[in-house]
């Protein structure tokens, strides 16, 4: 009698021909589900943005019967709690290590994305610089207007200054506030060469400057640390869609010790210093 080859499946053994359009398939069901969770997280949002612009009429309403203009501190308030609503919209948990800073001060941290500045809004109210361009963004530039973000053109020394002269200002009236010394966000590997023409108001004004080293941190699922980063050319859209489909990751801000410079190129290369070792226990 001859012997009948038995499969120790309870199913047929598989064409490996077959193969590839099941992976297909699998993948195809995944993505569409990603693409599913971040439009009803896109849904979300906007919602939830449209609830911040209300609080901010609200605020704004207020000043105007008071015969007064919306004050700095109160803008920074209105960020710090349009950044726990927009992270929880975008179902993005966040935690916070270290001592935030009490009082006046500059905050410095690395820049990994444009989600840093949301991430450090919740953590702590304050005020931002950012580029101009991100002024003209849909919904995220008038969030930062209206948040009383300090905006530069990078390409102007001119502008750098100018906008030295209003970080002053606001951190004359009680505002702290956090800039990205780097000048432009990167994948995570390093902490670039910190520019020290924006530590000047905070040297001058004898204020402490605070590092603080924000990170992304995986779960079990795989996700690196770059695929949340936005660098390079990416466009903003995509990488927002991607993010808003993503689960497994936690934004962590960590606070340094804050300390005082001498001058504004000791404060630049001290604070970057500061700012990489307190990311490499991250790391």
């Amino acid at each position: 009698m001859g012997t009948e080859k038995v499969s120790a499946w309870p199913w047929p053994e598989a064409n490996p021909h077959e193969l590839p359009l099941a992976v297909d398939v699998a993948s195809e069901t995944y993505n569409r589900g990603v693409t599913w969770k971040a439009a009803r997280r896109g849904v979300v949002l906007l919602t939830a943005l449209l609830v911040c612009f209300l609080r901010f009429g609200r605020i704004w309403l207020r000043a105007v019967f008071q015969g007064r203009r919306v004050l700095p501190m109160e803008r920074a308030e209105w960020m710090h709690g349009s950044g726990q609503s927009v992270l929880a919209a975008m179902g993005i948990r966040y935690r916070i290590e270290g001592c935030p800073p009490q009082g006046v001060t500059l905050i410095v941290s690395n820049h990994l994305s444009y989600l840093d500045i949301v991430i450090a809004s919740a953590a702590v109210p304050c005020a931002f610089v950012a580029k101009q361009e991100i002024g003209h963004w849909p919904v995220f530039g008038a969030l930062a207007r209206l948040g009383g973000t300090i905006f530069l053109d990078r390409e102007s020394r001119a502008s750098a200054w100018e906008a030295a002269d209003r970080m002053a200002e606001r951190m004359a009236s009680g505002v702290p506030v956090l800039f990205f010394p780097e000048g432009t966000s990167t994948d995570g590997r390093e902490v670039l060469r910190f520019h020290s023409t924006l530590f000047a108001p905070a040297v001058e004004a004898g204020l402490p400057v605070t590092p603080i080293a924000i990170f992304y941190e995986p779960g079990s699922t795989g996700i690196a640390e770059r695929d949340v980063c936005w660098f390079g050319d990416e466009s903003f859209l995509p990488h927002l869609s991607q993010v808003l489909g993503l689960d497994d990751f936690t934004a962590v801000v960590r606070f340094g010790t804050p300390e005082r410079y001498p001058d504004r190129h000791a404060a630049a290369w001290r604070s970057h210093d500061a700012v990489e070792a307190v990311r490499a226990r991250h790391v």
